[in-house]
């Protein structure tokens, strides 16, 4: 330190110093967003979807993945769809090989009846997480709801064989085998469905169907 020269001493306090103001500002940004996700989160739970939001936009910053992601669902519960999906689309660009985001974004497009667009979506997560039951399953309901039963089959398909024991899966893969005219494998499906949930009226109702 004696061999330092005055001005040396000088720029390390002052960088000592920045360093502690910028840890102090740091500290108080952090409370300051983890309050407004608070709020926000209190105010989802009475409903009012506005001020949820309005607490956050009060701390937004565009390259902060959460809020953007959080700003995408309550746009979405306060109905306003193209702001929703513009918030998620930030997100994705964010975190690319996110799935969260691309799930999201599913809401307000499927709102839109963009369907197209859904799909591209449950596809990009597919190709991330080939075994995402929760995207095989949507795809397979939308190509039902399309009536490309062949096309629902394949996804539905695959659900079942990573969850062999559950009633959606098996109740959905008897109503597509049944379209198909499948009746003997629809009446196997429905009956599985059954031992997993013994009042499932869908299943029952495929079942009467088929006598």
């Amino acid at each position: 330190m004696e061999n330092m020269k005055k001005s040396q001493i000088v720029t390390v306090i002052a960088a000592l110093a920045a360093l502690f103001i910028t840890f102090k500002v740091t500290a108080q940004t952090h409370e300051e967003i983890k309050e407004a996700f608070r709020l926000s989160y209190q105010y989802e739970g009475s409903a009012e979807y506005e001020k949820s939001i309005e607490a956050l936009r009060k701390v937004y910053n565009e390259n902060a993945y959460e809020i953007n992601v959080r700003l995408g669902w309550l746009s979405y519960l306060s109905g306003n769809f193209n702001e929703s999906m513009a918030y998620y689309n930030r997100a994705i660009k964010i975190m690319p090989y996110a799935i969260e985001p691309k799930f999201g974004i599913a809401f307000p497009a499927s709102a839109m009846g963009n369907w197209d667009f859904v799909l591209n979506q449950y596809d990009k997560i597919l190709e991330i997480n080939p075994n995402n039951s929760i995207a095989l399953f949507r795809t397979g309901m939308i190509y039902y709801g399309r009536k490309d039963y062949q096309k629902a089959k394949e996804y539905l398909q695959k659900v079942i064989n990573l969850f062999p024991f559950d009633y959606d899966g098996l109740n959905m893969m008897g109503w597509t085998y049944t379209f198909l005219g499948n009746k003997n494998e629809a009446r196997i499906m429905f009956q599985k469905a059954l031992y997993a949930n013994p009042s499932g009226q869908s299943a029952l109702e495929g079942l009467k169907n088929l006598k």
